[in-house]
């Protein structure tokens, strides 16, 4: 039985509908002087590339010390406005109780997530799911910019062989996150990611929506 749940939070556990953007370019116009215009691709990015690619769009350069500061202001953005974020936002069917049911299984359970740690525990905390979640044990936007080396980091942390580890997430990049470091991946097809374009990235399961418990209950730790 898999001893580690890993979880991507946005169009896999919550959507922000819209709000998450409204924030980064709140805290991209603060940080660089200028209004966020466009942002770069999202999907399965995290916070530190997605920041990079962005103000390159703007004809910027940034450096490590431009992303911690932007960081920062996003954070701050994601706590002053979070009821924002509660009201507009919403945890997406069926999640708290996977996360309920999962823990009454002892599966331990943490976030692989493009998110900078701050911004996913408030996003979490705004809807409720995050009783069951072992913060330390994860890997964030700032702490590498593809997903693999994020797996990697969350195994090391939790001290989880990958084969007792399984993967959640609604992209093809989780997908490939979870398969470079052995981990079998559910994906759900609640993002953009179709769910045909999830089996042909390879998932071992995909599944329309978190809303059949049992079903992913019996995935993730092979019970009947």
């Amino acid at each position: 039985m898999p001893q580690l749940l890993l979880w991507d939070i946005d169009h896999t556990l919550i959507e922000t509908h819209g709000v998450g953007r409204e924030l980064s370019a709140a805290a991209f116009a603060e940080v660089t002087g200028q209004p966020m215009r466009r942002q770069a691709t999202i999907d399965g990015i995290t916070e530190a590339v997605i920041f990079r690619e962005t103000a390159k769009l703007h004809g910027l350069t940034t450096d490590r010390r431009d992303f911690e500061r932007f960081a920062r202001a996003l954070t701050e953005q994601h706590v002053s406005r979070v009821g924002e974020l509660r009201n507009r936002g919403s945890a997406l069917v069926g999640a708290a109780a996977a996360l309920d049911a999962l823990a009454t299984a002892n599966v331990r359970q943490t976030v692989v997530t493009g998110n900078v740690r701050p911004v996913a525990e408030i996003k979490l905390n705004a809807f409720g799911l995050d009783t069951h979640i072992e913060w330390d044990a994860g890997a964030y936007g700032e702490d590498a910019d593809l997903r693999p080396a994020l797996v990697a980091l969350a195994l090391d942390r939790s001290s989880t062989a990958a084969a007792d580890a399984v993967l959640i997430g609604d992209t093809p990049a989780d997908i490939e996150g979870g398969h470079e470091n052995g981990v079998r991946v559910i994906a759900v097809a609640t993002g953009r990611s179709s769910a045909t374009e999830l089996r042909e990235a390879g998932a071992e399961f995909v599944l329309d929506d978190l809303t059949d418990v049992a079903l992913l209950l019996k995935l993730v730790t092979g019970r009947t």
